[in-house]
């Protein structure tokens, strides 16, 4: 029996005695094994020299770096923004031909859209007057407009556009990323995810890191606060210096070293742990990180004012300091559902991402970033094209055919992939379902989606989970 070295007033139960003898010589003769069939490494556990978050080789040289994604929840409409549909606007009224399809609310007949959309770029792409300056970037766009979820509410949907898994617990794709390939900076969160105003929908399940280890959770900021300290809750200590938290810390860290020890290295207590040092080290980064007001005046005048403004110069700032994994979302709730007046909505809601968008892009672009930063734009899932009863200004949700967008990272700007059918309903030509969205975002990471995997209740699960597959079209 192995013999441990625990104090008998240590508090070690009379359950955890029994568990450590009974299987300490297993574990022991596993982890041996394991280790000889190199199945222990750094990469598996998590761990490297610098913790959890250290940088990491991917299976092949990626294309693409970093990630931002610009989270439209709610669902905005592509036939309104990327997908135009002039047959739709020539029935307008109208009841669909083709019949229609199964939607979650009772709908009437077509509506079309009610904005006009002009060809950009020397790809000719339309894009919708809502997106015109985003549009002046177009060519370094590629427009997915067969785009198809699983079902038509937002929860599930949400879950799989972020996890990848609709129903049950899963590690989200800034966890996986993060995971794989670690982080640039160790004195920043791999995972930043700012929201302005509160959670969106199902809240923190969409960055959380499930089963993987907790430091590839998401970092929630509340982008709607302007003073870093008011973003950040105890970026500064007033009272004590760095070196006096630093012995703090290191006091600290030595009683929950013990702690853990005692109880096999606990999963959560490492997370805790780990949180303690990275919440230290921010101190000294965060804080010019989250601090726009270095930026000249006319960089913030180019990105516009507003929340959305604020937080996509900010995410500049977080890239150009190595951060992994950014997510943006619009809004507390789900702005993007608009069942009704969906004009007057989707007329503001553009109006507020629109500048920033085509500020960001250019701005990447023009400091060599955008080459290295894969950008995704896009909702859960799109718009119906009939109009939702009674009100016949808005429009349903719809999964069976939607639009997002990828740019920078190896993507093929100027490139439009796939169609939805004529009026804008169901993916028709060259259908991308979201595992394939995210096979293919890790493949330019590079990442095998079969192989990038985590071993949990006897199962290696991946972000796919058993399907996906990478679209060579979207690729340079």
């Amino acid at each position: 029996m192995p013999h441990y070295s625990v104090p008998w007033n240590s508090g070690m139960s009379r359950r955890e005695l029994l568990a450590r003898s009974g299987t300490g010589l297993g574990m022991l003769a596993l982890s041996n094994l394991l280790r000889e069939e190199g199945q222990l490494g750094a990469a598996e556990s998590g761990a490297g020299p610098l913790g959890p978050l250290s940088p990491k080789q991917p299976h092949f040289a990626p294309r693409a770096k970093q990630v931002v994604h610009l989270f439209m929840n709610g669902g905005p409409s592509h036939i309104d923004t990327f997908d135009p549909k002039p047959e739709l606007k020539r029935l307008h009224g109208q009841p669909l031909p083709t019949g229609n399809l199964r939607t979650e609310r009772k709908t009437g007949a077509l509506m079309g859209s009610p904005f006009e959309f002009q060809k950009h770029g020397e790809s000719g792409i339309e894009v919708s007057e809502l997106f015109s300056q985003t549009a002046q970037c177009i060519d370094d766009i590629a427009v997915i407009r067969s785009m198809h979820a699983d079902v038509p509410n937002h929860e599930p949907s949400l879950m799989l556009m972020n996890c990848g898994e609709g129903r049950l617990p899963r590690p989200s794709m800034g966890a996986w990323v993060t995971y794989g390939l670690g982080s640039e900076n160790q004195n920043l969160p791999g995972f930043v995810v700012m929201c302005p105003g509160g959670y969106p929908i199902v809240a923190t399940r969409n960055w959380r890191s499930a089963f993987l280890p907790g430091a590839f959770q998401g970092t929630y900021i509340n982008s709607q606060q302007k003073q870093v300290d008011k973003l950040i809750a105890n970026i500064k200590n007033e009272d004590l210096t760095l070196d006096v938290q630093r012995r703090q810390l290191d006091l600290l860290r030595r009683l929950n070293e013990k702690h853990a020890d005692d109880r096999e290295r606990d999963a959560q207590l490492e997370t805790r742990i780990q949180s303690f040092e990275l919440a230290y080290r921010m101190q000294s980064e965060a804080t010019d990180a989250f601090d726009i007001s270095q930026e000249t005046k006319d960089m913030q005048e180019r990105y516009g004012t507003g929340d959305v403004a604020r937080q996509l110069l900010i995410t500049r700032r977080l890239l150009e300091r190595g951060v992994r994994f950014v997510q943006l979302w619009s809004g507390a709730g789900q702005p993007w559902d608009n069942h009704s007046e969906l004009e007057k909505q989707h007329r503001k809601l553009s109006g507020d991402w629109d500048r920033p968008i085509a500020a960001f892009l250019t701005d990447l672009k023009q400091r060599g970033l955008l080459d290295s930063t894969l950008v995704l734009w896009g909702g859960e899932f799109g718009r119906t094209p009939v109009a939702e009863l009674p009100q016949l200004n808005g429009r349903d949700h719809n999964h069976y055919g939607f639009t997002c967008w990828l740019a920078g990272g190896g993507i093929r700007g100027g490139y439009v992939h796939g169609a939805t059918d004529e009026f804008g309903f169901a993916a028709a030509e060259k259908p991308v379902h979201v595992h394939d969205l995210h096979a293919t975002m890790l493949h330019l990471l590079g990442f095998d989606h079969e192989q990038l995997t985590y071993r949990y209740a006897g199962r290696d699960f991946r972000l796919t989970d058993v399907h996906g597959h990478v679209i060579p079209e979207l690729i340079a």
